[in-house]
């Protein structure tokens, strides 16, 4: 496991240091999570890993501690693997941390498979072999409990309408009124026949499972009213201080699927594409962050002080940041969006590309004492199931990347008025 931090292809890329990387065995590690403690500035980086890159090689899930120094480095303990984050004759799959502030207990959530059971072959006879657990921490991760499988109490009969399920991946949120927030979707079977699926009937949808007490007790909101699958959500507070949570999805048929809660999650308004957020073909995992609108951004384009351009939100105290590969084509060219408008539909900028190459899954955290991002993902030269690396920016570093590409985008027009007298 390479600590050795390294620069990537491109100028402007962040630096990255590698935490799980492929190995000659075939040993793959799949599907990231982070989470910043920052009461003990700790970073918690989760992981599968796998036999092979193959879902249905899912192993058990791994973990490594980052100690952020004054400096800004993080120093990383070695792996190790969590043996209490299982349960017998299952693969463990999709780790989402969340974490409760007031008792100081941080829960993973993640699902357990029963044996090689495909998603595929549960979505096709519509019986589900997924249970929901988690283990808890009172230490930061250093210690875990025994796993508890919630299914039964937290989803009850509906899991019987359901497919399959699965949690994030990515981590979860606690809102200012203490609820905490685990995404997840699950694939309803709206019909059945002789007990299977009507085929092409099965879809998946987004929905939040929520704690109202601090993690004692956890429940299932409702689905998303559109197809939606893996997703990642953040709390955005508006300028009259009320909260709205907010709902990133993947959507194999298009753009991102966005959708607003005025409840808390308990269920969320009628979902809308986010045109700017572009997806690979079949969808990609994508993370999503809120952090406190800042105050005053310095900005030195000289064009849009004359305008008297106004960067800050107009109708929001949060940002968002959305972190997800940039081409359409393919898992490529990871990319961070900046939001300064969550709560409009077409507030997202032109990313910045952290990494050039394939790319896959990713987490994304906000550490408020330094105002700076971090982002644990899948990336690589050749594949992006080489390596899952760490790296960290600030908000600068984004709005610069935008502003440099709206500056060209603003030359070229000029320059095509200049030659042909007409914008075209």
């Amino acid at each position: 496991m390479g600590n050795t931090p390294s620069k990537s292809g491109g100028a402007e890329e962040p630096v990255k240091t590698t935490l799980f990387q492929r190995e000659m065995s075939g040993t793959t590690y799949r599907i990231p999570a982070l989470i910043y403690l920052r009461h003990s500035h700790t970073f918690l980086a989760f992981a599968e890993k796998r036999s092979s890159s193959a879902d249905c090689d899912a192993k058990i899930l791994v973990m490594r501690r980052g100690t952020l120094k004054d400096d800004g480095s993080v120093q990383w303990s070695s792996s190790q693997e969590l043996s209490t984050a299982c349960l017998k004759s299952h693969r463990t799959m999709n780790p989402c941390p969340v974490f409760e502030k007031n008792s100081k207990t941080l829960f993973l959530f993640f699902i357990c498979v029963w044996g090689n059971t495909t998603e595929r072959r549960q979505i096709i006879t519509g019986k589900n072999r997924a249970r929901l657990c988690c283990v808890s921490s009172g230490d930061d991760g250093q210690t875990w409990s025994q796993a508890r499988d919630l299914t039964e109490s937290a989803i009850g009969e509906a899991v019987h309408r359901w497919a399959t399920f699965a949690v994030g991946p990515g981590h979860g949120v606690q809102l200012e009124n203490g609820r905490l927030i685990v995404p997840a979707y699950a694939y309803h079977v709206p019909h059945r026949c002789c007990s299977f699926p009507v085929p092409f009937t099965v879809r998946p949808r987004a929905l939040s499972l929520y704690s109202e007490d601090f993690g004692q007790t956890w429940r299932v909101g409702e689905m998303l009213r559109k197809t939606s699958c893996e997703c990642e959500m953040a709390e955005i507070i508006d300028h009259e201080g009320r909260s709205h949570l907010y709902c990133n999805a993947r959507n194999a048929g298009g753009p991102r699927c966005e959708a607003l809660s005025e409840n808390s999650g308990v269920c969320f308004d009628k979902p809308h594409v986010a045109p700017e957020l572009v997806e690979p073909p079949r969808g990609c995992q994508g993370s999503v962050v809120g952090f406190p609108a800042p105050e005053f951004v310095p900005n030195d384009d000289a064009e849009s002080k004359a305008c008297g351009t106004s960067l800050l939100s107009p109708d929001s105290q949060t940002w968002l940041l959305f972190v997800h590969p940039s081409n359409k084509s393919s898992r490529r060219d990871m990319g961070a969006y900046l939001n300064r408008s969550p709560l409009h539909s077409s507030g997202w900028d032109r990313p910045m590309i952290i990494h050039r190459g394939p790319s896959g899954y990713s987490d994304v955290a906000y550490n408020g004492d330094k105002d700076q991002f971090s982002c644990l993902m899948e990336c690589g030269k050749e594949s992006e199931f080489e390596q899952i690396a760490f790296m960290s920016f600030n908000l600068n570093d984004v709005m610069q990347a935008g502003s440099r590409k709206d500056k060209k985008m603003r030359f070229l027009k000029h320059a095509v008025i200049f030659k042909t007298g007409f914008v075209c």
